[in-house]
């Protein structure tokens, strides 16, 4: 009984913070989503060609989040990195329509170019991630 209760005491002064971060990833995430949805729309990719749209979401989406690190302003509100992270980032990049577009080209006879897009999706966002750290660590050097 007593483990029961710690383990309900340390949950109830868990729960004020955990609720407000998940209602702004949701938040976020619909946000992103939205932007993401749009930005397909404005600048669709004629079928069977190397999807851009997706590809340029993705890698600026990977470098966006490795930023995040680097904006001091972001450490001021506990919610800030959960929204533009897990929220906004997470919900404008997808793995999801990678795959899928990836799978289309394989069915329209194109390993190649399936092939192209996913090891160069997933090297760019690498280099993205790269860059951003290299700014980071380089603002960190210039603040001390």
């Amino acid at each position: 009984m007593e483990r029961q209760l710690r383990g309900r005491a340390a949950h109830d002064v868990n729960a004020p913070r955990v609720l407000p971060a998940l209602g702004v990833v949701a938040a976020g995430g619909a946000l992103g989503a939205v932007l993401r949805a749009s930005l397909g729309l404005a600048f669709p990719d004629p079928a069977g060609a190397f999807p851009w749209t997706t590809f340029v979401i993705n890698v600026s989406g990977s470098l966006l989040l490795a930023l995040l690190g680097a904006v001091p302003a972001l450490r001021r509100h506990a919610l800030m990195r959960p929204f533009l992270g897990a929220g906004l980032l997470g919900g404008y990049t997808t793995l999801s329509a990678t795959s899928e577009e990836a799978r289309l080209m394989l069915e329209g006879g194109d390993p190649t170019l399936a092939a192209v897009y996913l090891v160069g999706t997933l090297a760019a966002c690498v280099v993205g991630v790269h860059l951003a750290r290299l700014y980071e660590h380089r603002e960190r050097r210039e603040t001390r």
